[in-house]
């Protein structure tokens, strides 16, 4: 059998053990259409995985993650695991873990609420359940669980 293997980057964010069929959600998260033109995006769909079963794995140069685009990741893919890597190597890995606190990542599928309408307020829910997730905005208590819907 013949390996593919994707090249390794000298700086930047392995984003790993994403869920089957997710990574496309994630490179969305992530924003790759503001990446400097010389970066590259590796993306590696249904790959086998001991952990998952079958898991996708994002590769991008030169970016590091926000705290904001950490929490969005984890909403879609909570058993995903972030490489940061400087000069080839693992300088930092960690799993990612969902604040009790959302601010800025969803929308509020509540069309009244005050996080959708013109006053400046960014979006806000707090942490109802874990597992599955389930979001309660903090501004009018509308529950949200389809998160690939709502997100910002």
């Amino acid at each position: 059998m013949r390996e593919l293997k994707i090249t390794p980057i000298k700086n930047g964010t392995v984003i790993d053990h994403i869920g089957n069929g997710l990574a496309l959600e994630v490179l969305r998260i992530i924003g790759i259409q503001s990446l400097d033109k010389d970066s590259t995006v590796s993306v590696a769909l249904h790959v086998r995985s001991g952990k998952l079963g079958w898991k996708d794995i994002v590769k991008v140069e030169n970016m590091e993650l926000s705290p904001r685009k950490v929490n969005a990741i984890a909403l879609i893919a909570p058993t995903a695991t972030i490489s940061i890597i400087r000069e080839f190597r693992v300088r930092e890995k960690r799993v990612v873990d969902l604040p009790d606190r959302i601010v800025g990542v969803l929308r509020c599928p509540n069309s009244n609420c005050i996080s959708n309408q013109v006053e400046p307020v960014e979006s806000e829910f707090e942490v109802a359940a874990r597992r599955p997730v389930v979001l309660t905005c903090a501004f009018c208590d509308r529950r949200v669980d389809d998160f690939l819907h709502h997100l910002a």
